[in-house]
């Protein structure tokens, strides 16, 4: 595994924390509530944003410019990858199914079976809530990989294998298997009282779109998990 050097602080782009930057790729770490992209809705600043003015160093007219290869949800922290060309963003996006991506999460409950894989069709609806459903004619089938790391106060902390990439995936399936997860106001319980989502996209591996190396990346766990559940182990 390479190593996970961090930018010198005078670096780092206000609100984002690069991990590892080449002449063709960004990878950062998100914190939750910020934006992967602006959408019609809703133009605020996002990590998108940020990088674009990181990369024109303050000058409007520079044709620098950022590429978004995946999205994170609003609330979900973690680990982003960015192109710098629209050459590298499509042979990211073409083998997306070779990226490997695992998350964690805190959920409700305690789970009977302690690892498995969660398996549905996907689909949207007009108020853009995704839901599980059992026509294939609707929905993108999706699977969820999941291992429990620890159990304590009445939750679980899992370990997320991600084997498809549908819009809201993981929280969709979590909250349909009975244990949504914590701070999820669109699909938890509505008295939760988290104010943070406990999802954290934790590593990601894939292939240099340039150089063809397979490059791993892992970030720490936020510190709201361990309030959440106490120590954790600091797995990779």
């Amino acid at each position: 595994m390479l190593p996970t050097k961090r930018l010198p602080t005078k670096h780092q782009p206000k609100g984002l924390t690069i991990i590892h930057e080449d002449r063709d790729i960004i990878v950062v770490e998100k914190p939750g509530g910020l934006l992967t992209i602006g959408t019609e809705r809703d133009k605020t600043r996002t990590a998108h944003s940020i990088l674009n003015d990181y990369v024109r160093k303050g000058d409007p007219r520079s044709r620098n410019r950022i590429y978004v290869v995946h999205r994170l949800d609003r609330e979900t922290s973690g680990i982003l990858i960015f192109a710098k060309s629209e050459a590298a963003k499509t042979f990211l996006q073409g083998n997306w199914q070779d990226t490997d991506k695992h998350y964690l999460t805190v959920v409700h409950g305690t789970l009977t079976e302690k690892e498995g894989t969660i398996s549905s069709y996907l689909a949207e609806n007009s108020a853009f809530t995704v839901y599980s459903t059992p026509d294939p004619g609707l929905g993108k089938l999706s699977h969820t990989e999941y291992r429990v790391l620890k159990e304590a106060k009445g939750l679980s902390l899992l370990e997320i294998h991600l084997l498809t990439g549908r819009k809201h995936q993981i929280r969709v399936h979590l909250s349909g298997s009975g244990h949504p997860v914590v701070g999820d106001k669109k699909y938890g319980k509505g008295n939760d009282p988290s104010a943070n989502l406990a999802l954290h996209a934790r590593s990601i591996s894939f292939t240099h779109p340039v150089n063809g190396r397979r490059l791993n990346f892992t970030t720490g766990i936020p510190d709201f998990f361990t309030r959440l559940v106490g120590s954790i182990e600091n797995k990779e």
